[in-house]
């Protein structure tokens, strides 16, 4: 509690020095605005005792005032949960101790179950009276209303089996015997037989049975040491106490508090109507039925009996019939086990003296002899008469003489009939409390005003009753003073000392109601629930019918952990992912606080239904232009454009569409292009015949061949000298006719070898009179002297013209001329050698002589077309063959 009380005062201390944080440096301390800052520095100082472990140096980061007040909250926490804990942690931990003992108790009754289910109703049952005999302060003595301790010596109630301490039990005894010898008679000595009850359930024991031993449980052991292991107050050993009701066996379970369970044996056993085979049941439970009609005899003896297969007498006849009351004046409809029955009405019948009806209401026997006939008396009773029963007795006169209601005096009237009446006599009558007395009538009780001041058993109240006689009653008053249960408030009579413990009960279930433990009401608060073995029965909050089977539990299910199976929108398959139609979703709000002293920010849990995920399941889906299949996720299947070109055939048949894949819409086929195709704008690309170098007629693209080709092929003949115009498509089917459509007709001006013309009809190639020309062609001999003219095939045969003696003198005067020659230009070399020698030699001599007009040699220039024949013969030859070309391409 210091180490609290101690985080309190520093919260509180950090709390005043963040609200001063906020505050004008002017306003912290005394004097004119001046802070000296003694109050913030002594507060950081208390703030670093206050969280140890801290670096306390002065040239460490400040911290903010909101970091201050979150750690010294923190430390407040902490501190608290210190004192808390061990409490929580004991009290756990003797849960499981208890749940472990309860096991070990129950272990040798459930191995001999028939069904694992068996000893569920044996656990609910016992298993309270051990929680109450283990647990801490869950059991109370009644007599001196204290908690029995673990290691207290106790005796237990064999009709309730409620726990008593040893020596309460045994003052208990011993003051009942003194009270019953106090209101004994004078003199008379206690008897040994008088009885002493049960506190609790009255049981009636004898004073031999006065407890002097603390025993165990099953009476085996006395003083038992205790053990925490071990039931309290118990010896470990098996009860072995005779099972009631007696089958002649005996309890299995450890030495135990409470009533035995029920005999866990197995026999065999035939069911109550004998008519099914026997089987193997639990001996607690050896009566069973079969389920099938009973069928014996009923009371009636005329029907069998219908129910199933029961234990003891057969119920009473369910059928019905028609039956008359006693008197017979009414009918109805009556079960068939109770035929008769009695009416309301008067019997009616005539009596034996013939003069009176019976008056009894309908019944069975005889209506009897006449009441009014016989001997009778006067209504006092002092004198008979013999009369006939129709007349009536009369008075005989006399005083009454009847004792009245006072018992002291009698009734003065004359004989009479009816009631005597109350007494009238005046008679001095002392109070019931005698202090005053009064003349009062006889058949009155004569009570004074005065108020009794004496005060109640309880000691807490006075009498107030008028003129009481000394015994005042009991306090009438309702205790109405809190119980130790701290639920309900004591419904006793006022009374001294403290109240009994709360009488009621308190059921504590699982969440299902199936298994329950009862414990002392005000406990229920510190008892955990039991244990539950049957399956959680919440009704699911997602959209399936059932969940995972699990144990039953409080709070939540956990989360759903079966297939979402919805039907997933726009497709037909179901969803396969783990159920999300009810997840717990933290939503925290994520506002900043502007300081410690605002809310802290929410954060709540809702059960959200999380949306499917898209539909995962591979679908084949084709194309838009039907070229290929590919699978996709059933979410994203939509119509798709595989990217490649269409290849529908476009009417010219030679193409197909080039856009890229596309819907096509009016297709005849699967190969024939739509409407929405492109149209081929290419031209015609099929190849050209051979030789044609012109484009097709149609210039487009088009099925089928290409018609033929009307261009006219302009040509030189075979002579190149006219230009022939021939149609394309003749040019190049007709190959046999193209040299007569080349040939102008003309003769061929191309000249043979020999130099003459050819003078064949226009031709291509070699000329077909080469070899055979007819022309004639003059010839020399070698000499060139003679001359003669043979034809031209002659000549080239190698026909020659022989020279003859003139031809050779005539050679030999050339030959003569020419060695003349020959001479005379070799003197003039020489001549030219001397001259340049004499130049040479006058240069070498160094003296320079000017040449004489004589010695020079005169030259001819050379003439503008001389120096320049050659590139004016190139010039004029250029110019020609373009004169030549041009004409050529005009035609």
């Amino acid at each position: 509690m210091l180490n609290i009380g101690t985080q309190a005062k520093q919260v509180h201390e950090t709390c005043i020095f963040f609200k001063m944080a906020q505050v004008p440096s002017y306003l912290r301390a005394k004097g004119r605005g001046r802070g000296r800052g003694n109050y913030s520095s002594g507060m950081e100082n208390t703030h670093n005792a206050a969280a140890p472990g801290k670096n306390t140096n002065n040239t460490s980061k400040p911290r903010s005032a909101e970091e201050k007040f979150l750690q010294a909250s923190t430390a407040h926490q902490q501190a608290i949960q210190q004192h808390i804990q061990p409490e929580d942690e004991e009290d756990e931990e003797e849960e499981d101790i208890a749940d472990d003992i309860i096991n070990t108790v129950f272990k040798s009754y459930s191995s001999m179950s028939v069904n694992e289910n068996d000893t569920n109703g044996v656990q609910d049952t016992a298993q309270q009276d051990l929680v109450h005999s283990y647990r801490s302060s869950s059991s109370a003595c009644l007599i001196c209303i204290e908690t029995i301790k673990k290691t207290d010596a106790i005796w237990n109630c064999g009709g309730c089996y409620a726990m008593f301490h040893m020596q309460c039990i045994q003052k208990w005894v011993r003051e009942g015997i003194y009270q019953h010898a106090y209101k004994s008679p004078d003199g008379e000595t206690p008897s040994k037989d008088i009885p002493w009850h049960c506190p609790k359930c009255r049981t009636e024991y004898q004073q031999k049975d006065c407890p002097t031993k603390y025993i165990c449980f099953c009476g085996k052991e006395a003083n038992p040491k205790f053990d925490p292991w071990l039931v309290p107050h118990s010896c470990g050993q098996t009860c072995g106490r005779n099972l009631k009701p007696e089958c002649g066996h005996t309890c299995l379970l450890l030495c135990h508090p409470g009533a035995c369970p029920p005999c866990p044996k197995t026999v065999t056993v035939s069911c109550h109507c004998g008519k099914q085979k026997p089987r193997v049941v639990r001996c607690s439970a050896k009566q069973w039925s079969c389920g099938k009609p009973c069928g014996r005899k009923l009371l009636c003896g005329h029907h069998n009996c219908q129910q199933p297969c029961h234990t003891g007498d057969c119920a009473p006849c369910p059928k019905t019939s028609k039956q008359p009351c006693y008197c017979g004046k009414e009918v109805t409809t009556r079960p068939c086990a109770s035929p008769e029955w009695q009416c309301d009405q008067p019997c009616g019948k005539k009596l034996s003296c013939g003069n009176h009806l019976c008056e009894k209401i309908c019944h069975k026997e005889s209506c009897g002899p006449c009441p009014r006939s016989g001997d009778r008396t006067c209504p006092c009773g002092k004198t008979n008469y013999n009369l006939p029963c129709t007349e009536d007795v009369p008075t005989c006169g006399d005083t009454c003489g009847k004792l009245l209601d006072c018992g002291i005096h009698t009734c003065s009237q004359r004989c009479h009939t009816g009631n005597c009446g109350s007494c009238l006599q005046l008679v001095t009558k002392t109070c019931r409390c005698g202090q005053k007395q009064k003349e009062v009538l006889c058949s009155k009780q004569y009570l004074c005003e005065t108020k009794c001041s004496a005060m109640r058993d309880c000691n807490k109240h006075q009498c107030k009753r008028k003129c009481c006689d000394g015994n005042c009653p009991s306090c009438e008053q309702v205790c109405g003073k809190l119980l130790s249960c701290k639920n309900h408030k004591c419904a006793s009579g006022c009374h001294r000392g403290p109240c009994y413990p709360c009488p009621l009960t308190v059921q504590i279930t699982c969440f299902c109601k199936a298994s329950r433990i009862t414990v002392p009401c005000g406990k229920e608060k510190v008892t955990r629930p039991p244990r539950c073995n049957y399956p959680c029965r919440k009704p699911t909050i997602c959209h399936h019918s059932s969940q995972i089977p699990h144990r039953c539990h409080f709070g939540d299910c956990p989360p759903c952990g079966l297939v979402c199976g919805k039907q997933l929108g726009g497709c037909p398959h179901s969803c396969p992912a783990r159920c999300h139609s009810a997840v717990r979703t933290i939503i925290k709000d994520n506002a900043v606080r502007a300081g410690p002293w605002e809310a802290r920010p929410m954060v709540k849990e809702e059960i959200v239904c999380k949306p499917c995920p898209p539909c995962q399941v591979p679908i084949p889906k084709q194309c838009i232009g039907l070229h290929e299949i590919s699978k996709f996720p059933c979410s994203k299947v939509r119509d798709y454009s595989c990217g490649r070109k269409c290849g529908r055939k476009l009417d010219c048949g030679n193409h197909t569409c080039s856009k890229e894949c596309h819907l096509v819409t009016n297709a005849p086929d699967t190969v024939q292009h739509g409407d929405n195709c492109e149209e081929c704008e290419a031209g015609c690309q099929k190849p050209r015949p051979e030789g044609c170098t012109h484009s097709c007629p149609t210039m487009k693209c088009h099925p089928g061949p290409c018609p033929p080709c009307k261009q006219m092929l302009r040509m030189r003949c075979h002579c190149q000298i006219s230009v022939q115009h021939v149609q394309c498509d003749d040019w190049i089917k007709n190959l046999e006719k193209r040299e007569s459509l080349q040939s102008c007709g003309g003769e061929c001006p191309k000249l043979m070898p020999c130099g003459h013309p050819c003078g064949a009809v226009c031709h291509s190639g070699e000329c077909p009179n080469i070899g055979k020309c007819e022309k004639k062609v003059s010839v020399r001999c070698k000499c060139r002297r003679k001359k003669k003219d043979f034809l031209c095939k002659e000549v080239k045969g190698g026909k020659k013209l022989e020279c003859d003696d003139i031809c050779q003198q005539e050679k030999e005067r050339k030959k003569k001329s020419e060695e003349e020659k020959e001479k005379l230009k070799k003197e003039e070399e020489l001549k030219k050698q001397q001259a340049e020698l004499e130049e040479y030699e006058r240069k070498t001599k160094g003296r320079k002589r000017r040449q004489q007009k004589g010695d020079q040699e005169v030259q001819e220039t050379p003439s503008f077309l001389q120096r320049n024949s050659k590139i004016l013969f190139v010039s004029v030859t250029v110019a020609v063959l373009a004169v030549f070309a041009f004409y050529l391409l005009s035609q």
